[in-house]
């Protein structure tokens, strides 16, 4: 689903929704009275604050998002919907292709006006197929990025409070990995994703979708047939 493009956009939003909602929690407790700052200050009284250690954990993001039951239970939805639209542009690149073949097998055997006929019908519908191959997949992305968004800025408030009841100092996000994300590598044990996972669920309160006959996708389906590539023969001048 995700182009490179969508992914830098996921990264950004990542970083804005997490950053408010960190931000929000560390602003909830407002500073005492103006009274308080004229008692002198104690070296050994420096306040800690809760929660706050010096742990890095992970988490895969776009995994957490697109793995919990709300997020799949979407994602199932959004290919459901999307199917018949790329079953059409499967049908379409059929027919083109078996133009092309046409032309190839027959092109030698046609008189010049029935070649340029075949040819100029060959990149009319290539032409329409790449239309709308292309608008399908920019449909299907901004419906998959909606989808992550929304399910994104539920969960971030999880992220945050995880994070600062278990002792974290700092979560990276590892939904790319190196050299796309600064991540070079890192452990299983700081993964924190699945604990997100389980926590959102719960939180949600969404059922886990009911088992299919194949694996659940982790993501909205958008692949779509490749048009077919323009056959080489040209008709005569």
């Amino acid at each position: 689903m995700t182009s490179k493009f969508l992914r830098s956009v996921l990264a950004i939003a990542v970083f804005s929704m997490i950053s408010a909602w960190a931000q929000t929690s560390g602003a909830a407790t407002p500073n005492a009275p103006s009274a308080a700052s004229a008692a002198p200050a104690s070296p050994a009284a420096a306040p800690s604050t809760p929660g706050i250690g010096t742990k890095v954990g992970t988490i895969n993001v776009e995994a957490a998002v697109f793995g919990s039951n709300e997020g799949r239970r979407d994602a199932d939805a959004l290919t459901k919907k999307l199917e018949p639209k790329q079953n059409e542009l499967k049908a379409q690149n059929e027919e083109l292709e078996g133009l092309q073949k046409q032309l190839q097998t027959q092109g030698d055997k046609l008189n010049e006006d029935a070649k340029t006929t075949l040819v100029k019908q060959i990149e009319t519908k290539k032409k329409s197929l790449d239309r709308s191959v292309q608008d399908f997949q920019e449909d299907g992305q901004a419906q998959g990025k909606e989808i992550f968004g929304r399910i994104l800025n539920k969960m971030a408030p999880t992220i945050v409070k995880y994070a600062q009841e278990n002792g974290f100092q700092l979560i990276v996000d590892t939904s790319n990995q190196w050299p796309q994300s600064q991540v070079l590598w890192s452990g299983e044990g700081v993964d924190i994703t699945k604990a997100i996972v389980d926590a959102y669920n719960v939180q949600s309160g969404v059922p886990a979708p009911a088992p299919t006959a194949k694996a659940p996708a982790t993501k909205p389906a958008t692949t779509t047939p490749k048009p077919a590539a323009p056959a080489p023969t040209t008709p005569p001048k």
